[in-house]
């Protein structure tokens, strides 16, 4: 079945379709296959977002569907409608790029009017378009100011009104917040999410920054390595991650290797070399299979009588809380979180304990990597 079909609902007798859609997707760039196969969709007004590390292959997907690079294998459908070989000025679809690409000899309000000048539109109408994308932005003081007047939130607002002025069904963001500081990138994540909710478009965002990923997106798209790793809302990801890689690169993960003892699809009981343990677990783990257990440091807790036998090695000042690191005797390093009135000293052994709803059994994907 493909992801159109597991997508599709019936709404009043009616099919549903997803806006956009996927199917084997392939890139190849001579001999590296940059995008190995990937399936996925976009649900229409949604803020989705390609995550991942530098090289993964989500910009790659990202410049397929804008039509800047060409689909080496697979398919691609926007509303049902084929897009390979149509040509990017074509496409439904507006690009903000990582640089903005503002034209520096062009006003505000020029940058933002140029797309429109090629749609046969009258003055008046693009005039009154441009105005509207100024006001949405905040911009409309600055429309006689040249980009490089501006400041780099100016600027990205800019290029965000020059995207939106073309009505697309598809708004495309390649890294929109890296070149701004962190107050910056923290204002403009809640401005980036309530402009996508007020004009009720679908929004499709790359990035590899995880926080970013998180207090953006309705639907979250893990990447590594051309292939895309696991898919699901945010909270479905941190809680319930489906690989070894997904638990470690979604906020960190302590990541113990062993083999399934025995499963039955809910709960699984692992041997590991700091002995067994039993946590939820994901599907498809068989007796024998190599697996992962893992924890988030803060489903970790010293506790008398724990499982786990640790000594103390570092401490880490976060703030309202510390991040404790500890040697386990096979030499695994584990991190938990305590309160500041709790930190246990340097050299101290300890227990650690922890909910068995709390952890969680990964397929162990170390080899594959």
């Amino acid at each position: 079945m493909t992801p159109a079909e597991q997508y599709a609902e019936t709404e009043g007798g009616r099919s549903h379709r997803p806006l956009l859609t996927a199917t084997g997707l392939h890139k190849n760039y001579g001999s590296v296959h940059a995008v190995r196969g990937v399936d996925f969709h976009l649900e229409a007004n949604s803020y989705v977002t390609l995550l991942g590390p530098s090289g993964c292959g989500k910009t790659s997907i990202l410049r397929m569907i804008g039509g800047f690079e060409d689909v080496s294998s697979g398919h691609l459908e926007l509303n049902g409608d084929s897009l390979v070989n149509i040509p990017a000025n074509q496409r439904p679809v507006n690009t903000v790029f990582q640089s903005y690409a503002l034209f520096p000899h062009l006003s505000v309000e020029d940058n933002v009017a140029f797309g429109l000048a090629y749609k046969n539109l009258d003055r008046a109408t693009i005039n009154r378009k441009v105005a509207s994308a100024l006001t949405i932005m905040q911009m409309s003081e600055m429309a006689k100011r040249r980009p490089r007047q501006l400041s780099g939130g100016q600027e990205q607002r800019v290029a965000l009104a020059r995207a939106i002025v073309n009505e697309p069904k598809l708004l495309l963001l390649d890294e929109p917040l890296s070149a701004l500081d962190r107050r910056m990138r923290k204002d403009m994540q809640i401005e980036l999410k309530d402009l996508q909710r007020r004009l009720k478009m679908t929004f499709l965002h790359v990035t590899h920054d995880q926080e970013e990923a998180f207090a953006l997106s309705d639907w979250l798209i893990v990447m590594n390595n051309g292939r895309i790793e696991q898919q699901g809302t945010p909270q479905e990801i941190y809680q319930c991650p489906a690989t070894s890689y997904v638990a470690d690169f979604i906020g960190g993960a302590n990541r113990l290797p062993g083999r399934i003892l025995e499963s039955d699809n809910r709960l699984s009981t692992i041997e590991t070399a700091l002995g067994q343990f039993q946590a939820s677990s994901v599907s498809g783990l068989t007796p024998d299979s190599g697996a992962v257990i893992c924890w988030r440091p803060e489903q970790l807790h010293p506790a008398r009588g724990g499982a786990i036998e640790v000594t103390v090695t570092h401490h880490v000042f976060r703030g309202a809380e510390w991040l404790i690191e500890a040697k386990a005797q096979d030499d695994t390093t584990l991190s938990f979180v305590v309160r500041e009135d709790a930190v246990p000293e340097i050299g101290a052994r300890i227990q650690l304990s922890f909910n068995p709803e709390n952890a969680w059994i990964a397929a162990d994907d170390s080899a594959e990597k």
